[in-house]
């Protein structure tokens, strides 16, 4: 069992410090994103490594196929990782992570969201397209989740590399042909995130955010702890891999009287730059593909095409992220507005979709769901299984 001491004054707290139950895998990105997340807000908890049947189980609860699956104390359960500290935010104050200043916090929910979607092919295609990492991860995934599976480990782990290229390289839109702007996406994020560590403990300054624990999850999980990427990051971007470790280590106590960011910090240009050239537009793509009722989504980075299924969860992260901009003062806003410094990427801030967006099931989820799903669970995507 993983603890996470709590302090004195968070007993008072809604969030019950009993312990919560975390489905998921110690390789996964969004379970390290969660772990590191409890960790730092003191809610002690268990991690079980899924099996496929444990998968199916969760799935059965709260609709999506994906990890981790929080089950609380109460029975209760909470499912997709900016939910989840969203969720567990609005109820335990202390220590809070989100910003005071609504701008500040527009931005850290902002680096999130680049954090979980925008490193997600980077940190899948280097587990998967270089031999070292794939016989390392795909022997683990075959320990874990195919431990049911009555068929020799050598063969299992065989199954298992096949199944994460086919989905993750080939359903992701990698071919040899854009495969170097999958790589240049992580070099430039450790190129964008080395001056900021090197000066300062988190992204946003003295105190830990949704930004930091958005990045986390593919900077720490796959990596700093994948030979072939942790080897690039360990010699161009030190200060990273040490922040990897700090926030991991992190605890209630280690930040609970640093101060909160007040302003947008600027040494965070190369990251707005990221964000404004490449990962709204992503967003955007799979916005309008959704609303013109096609099938696939279309978009370049660093000058490499890519064409992949429509994602319904990314049409709502970015409906979520301008409902939330439509939201600020006018002076936040702005002040975002001044930060990303990009016309296009502000007009699609400020515009809605027009069509109606995919909505997730509410939280918490009661366990009374299990097993009365009228439909089959969702991917990660949000696509029926």
């Amino acid at each position: 069992m993983t603890k996470a001491k709590a302090l004195p004054d968070q007993a008072q707290e809604a969030v019950a410090d009993p312990v919560w139950r975390v489905y998921g895998l110690s390789l996964s990105y969004f379970t390290g994103k969660i772990e590191a997340y409890l960790r730092a807000k003191g809610q002690d908890y268990r991690l079980i490594e899924m099996s496929a049947a444990d998968l199916r189980r969760c799935a059965s609860i709260t609709g999506v196929a994906w990890m981790p699956q929080v089950e609380m104390d109460d029975g209760r359960w909470l499912t997709d990782s900016c939910r989840i500290i969203e969720y567990v935010e609005a109820r335990s104050t202390k220590p809070a992570i989100t910003p005071a200043n609504p701008a500040v916090a527009f931005v850290a929910g902002l680096i999130e969201d680049f954090g979980d979607e925008q490193l997600w092919r980077p940190a899948l295609y280097y587990r998967w397209a270089f031999a070292e990492d794939q016989r390392l991860r795909g022997e683990q995934i075959a320990r874990t989740m195919l431990r049911e599976l009555r068929l020799p480990l050598w063969l299992k782990t065989r199954i298992v590399i096949a199944r994460q290229r086919r989905v993750y390289m080939a359903g992701d839109g990698v071919t040899s042909d854009n495969r170097f702007a999958v790589e240049a996406e992580y070099l430039h994020c450790l190129d964008a995130l080395e001056p900021v560590l090197a000066s300062q403990p988190f992204v946003l300054g003295d105190r830990p955010t949704e930004a930091d624990f958005g990045l986390f999850g593919g900077l720490f999980r796959h990596f700093a702890e994948d030979p072939t990427p942790a080897a690039i990051m360990a010699s161009r971007a030190p200060a990273v891999l040490a922040w990897t470790r700090r926030l991991w280590s992190l605890r209630p106590q280690d930040f609970s009287h640093a101060p909160k960011a007040i302003r947008i910090p600027e040494n965070l240009g190369l990251l707005a730059l990221a964000i404004t050239s490449r990962f709204l537009p992503m967003l955007s793509a799979h916005q309008q593909a959704w609303a013109n009722g096609a099938a696939l989504a279309r978009y370049e980075h660093f000058g490499a095409r890519f064409e992949t299924r429509v994602n319904p969860y990314r049409v709502w992260r970015l409906a979520r992220l301008q409902g939330r901009f439509a939201a600020l003062p006018e002076e936040a806003a702005l002040e975002v507005e001044a930060w990303l410094s990009d016309a296009t990427a502000v007009r699609l801030l400020r515009s809605s979709q027009s069509q109606p967006v995919p909505q997730p099931i509410s939280l918490p989820i009661p366990p009374a769901n299990g097993g009365r799903l009228d439909r089959r669970p969702r991917d990660r995507q949000w696509r029926r299984e």
